[in-house]
Parts: C-alpha cells; sequence; structure tokens
C-alpha cells in the first residue's frame, strides 16, 4: 500500500475499518465460518467451505447458501465507503451444482454508485468456475439527525 497517494492509502483504511466493525457484529456469518478478505472501497472477497450440513435434498449445496456468500461479499463491498448501507434487492444466475467439500469465493465489485442508490457485481467461483452470478442494488441509509 505504500505506493499509493495519501487519500487512497485513507480511503482503504477507512474501508478495512468499516468492514471489520461490521464482521464484528455478524453473527451469520462467523459462525457459518465464512471469511471476508481483499476488501477495498466498493470491493470486497468473501470465502467459505461448503459443510454436510449445506447439502439439499439433491445431496449438492442449497441455493440459500450460495446466495448468502454472495450477499455476504455484496454487503461487505457497498459498506466500504462510510455510510451504513443495506440491499434494495438482488438476482442471482445458479450456473453450477456446488459439492460438499468445495471451496468457494465471491467477488463484489462496485459498478455504479449515484446518490444513495449502488449497484454491484458479484461471482462466486469454485476455482476456475463459475457457479453462480449475483447483482446486488444496494441504498445507503440517510444520516440519522
Amino acid at each position: 500500500m505504500s505506493g499509493q497517494p495519501p487519500d487512497a492509502r485513507a480511503q482503504q483504511a477507512a474501508a478495512q475499518a468499516q468492514a471489520d466493525a461490521l464482521l464484528e457484529g455478524d453473527t451469520a456469518t462467523r459462525s457459518l465460518g465464512i471469511t471476508v478478505s481483499d476488501v477495498a472501497p466498493g470491493r470486497a472477497t468473501a470465502s467459505m467451505t461448503v459443510t454436510p450440513q449445506m447439502l439439499n435434498g439433491h445431496g449438492t449445496c442449497h441455493g440459500g447458501f450460495l446466495f448468502l456468500l454472495a450477499d455476504v461479499a455484496f454487503a461487505f463491498a457497498c459498506n466500504t465507503r462510510g455510510a451504513p448501507t443495506v440491499a434494495a434487492g438482488a438476482d442471482v444466475a445458479f450456473l453450477a451444482p456446488v459439492q460438499v467439500g468445495e471451496q468457494l469465493q465471491a467477488r463484489a465489485v462496485e459498478r455504479a454508485l449515484q446518490g444513495r442508490s449502488g449497484l454491484y457485481d458479484v461471482t462466486v467461483t469454485r476455482g476456475d468456475d463459475v457457479v453462480l452470478e449475483f447483482r446486488g442494488r444496494s441504498r445507503s441509509l440517510p444520516a440519522r439527525p
């Protein structure tokens, strides 16, 4: 980070501090063993290993857990700019089944930020294979008086 200008270093430090505070209160993410990394303004990565408790009746990872992993990356990416931000909606495409024991990574990237509204794309991969694409819409909360 030493090659970054002072403003970029300050923005990175603020994004990481906001992510650390969010993770501290995020019992769901921590209880499922999801880790959050590569946090930067408008970006975040979430990772998890599929456990037997995450399997559906077909013996593959339940789509709700895949959505949750993408949603975690989305939440951390959109909460890197200071204002508390929540989901306003999301669309998902399930592209491949996932098996127990597989390691997944969800990479979220900010695509647009206009006023209090944001648009984020999240790609969930298993190695080099894309298993899910997620597009999230965010809304930052108004400042409290």
